[in-house]
């Protein structure tokens, strides 16, 4: 999901933050956007919609719902954790404060309006509300980062910052009572992959892309698949949508901390081989790396319309030929959907530039204060 980077890991697909990060500075013209978190982002996301499209086809498949507790292992920290990396240069200064309204906030308030309307109309679901503080499917991503983002200071700021972050999260696991508004429990569980991402460096991801470590990616893969079928029957899935705590899924509070710390590491373990995977070069897909909030958001009618409709009923495509029917269709189509003609039409929505709602900045102001200042230190001296 993942503008992420968004991110969506935008995103989560970048979202202005994102796309500033890659944008050569004055004094780094030659500088060119780094190939390899572009594709990590656009790999991201596929993943994020056919994991979305496995969900109404996995019944009875414990072989699918293997491969779909597999894939929400890893698939939605990677893009948070790629989300936190290109944050580190968020300071709370009004440029970046716009374009985070902009980018995130303005994108949320679109979604998480047309997401319950889209409902009404296609489901025929009067009850379908539209409200801002109940994030709708996909929208949550988008609040989280917005949340994550302000905060972003704090934790460039404190000492130890990871360890903080995971104790947070355990104890949102283990917080029954802690209000689903704006998904509070889901924006504290995640919050650690954030947190990582911000104390990451370029280093880091050099040494998960040697040689070895993708050689070694690949028994870690097998025996993770393997885990997870035999977790089929023994693991509540919904352990991995980090939205709920321990007592919420029937057992002692103890259990939801200890779920955590074991969840952070496999998925830390995951997202490492998914990344040493990833491939460095520029490849046909790179460019769309950029557009991968525009394919996370716009997937979800997609399954959501296929859904509401019936289409995932028949029979056939709960059957191994369908499932990978379904799984190359949806890969094909958020591709489409991450392509620059789509992000031409709804780029208004989502990266708005919105100059009639902000003040336009004094560039004189600074100057103006320095000519003051130096006169006044001038007669300080004289008088002294």
């Amino acid at each position: 999901m993942f503008h992420a980077a968004s991110s969506l890991v935008s995103s989560p697909n970048s979202s202005q933050s994102e796309k500033d990060q890659h944008r050569p500075s004055p004094d780094r013209r030659s500088k060119q956007r780094d190939a390899f978190f572009d594709n990590a982002k656009y790999l991201a996301i596929v993943l994020v919609a056919i994991g979305h499209s496995w969900e109404p086809l996995k019944g009875d498949s414990r072989v699918l719902q293997a491969a779909y507790q597999l894939v929400y292992a890893f698939h939605m920290p990677a893009f948070v954790l790629i989300s936190g990396y290109f944050s580190r240069s968020f300071d709370g200064s009004p440029a970046r404060l716009r374009r985070l309204v902009t980018g995130v906030a303005v994108p949320y308030v679109v979604f998480e309006t047309a997401y319950p309307l889209f409902k009404q109309v296609v489901d025929r679901d009067p009850e379908a509300a539209v409200t801002l503080l109940d994030p709708y499917y996909l929208t949550w991503f988008l609040c989280a980062l917005f949340i994550w983002r302000l905060t972003t200071p704090i934790w460039r700021m404190i000492r130890h910052p990871l360890p903080v972050a995971l104790g947070i999260a355990m104890l949102a696991s283990a917080a029954p009572g802690i209000t689903g508004d704006l998904d509070l429990p889901r924006v504290l569980q995640f919050l650690p992959y954030f947190v990582l991402g911000l104390c990451l460096r370029p280093e880091h991801f050099l040494m998960v892309r040697r040689l070895s470590v993708r050689i070694a990616a690949v028994p870690v893969f097998v025996v993770a698949l393997a885990f997870s079928w035999w977790a089929v029957p023994r693991m509540d899935t919904g352990w991995l949508y980090h939205r709920s705590s321990a007592q919420e899924l029937g057992v002692p509070w103890w259990v939801g901390p200890v779920m955590q710390l074991a969840l952070f590491g496999c998925s830390l373990l995951l997202t490492a081989c998914f990344f040493s995977w990833v491939p460095g070069r520029t490849m046909w897909f790179t460019t769309l790396g950029a557009g991968t909030l525009y394919g996370y958001l716009l997937h979800g009618f997609l399954i959501k319309g296929a859904d509401y409709r019936g289409l995932f009923e028949p029979d056939w495509l709960h059957g191994p030929l369908g499932e990978i029917a379904v799984t190359v269709a949806v890969a094909l189509a958020v591709t489409l959907l991450c392509t620059r003609p789509v992000r031409w039409v709804f780029r208004g929505v989502m990266e708005p530039k919105m100059d009639w709602a902000f003040k336009k900045r004094d560039v004189t102001a600074e100057p103006v204060l320095v000519r003051e200042r130096k006169p006044a230190r001038e007669r300080a001296k004289a008088d002294a």
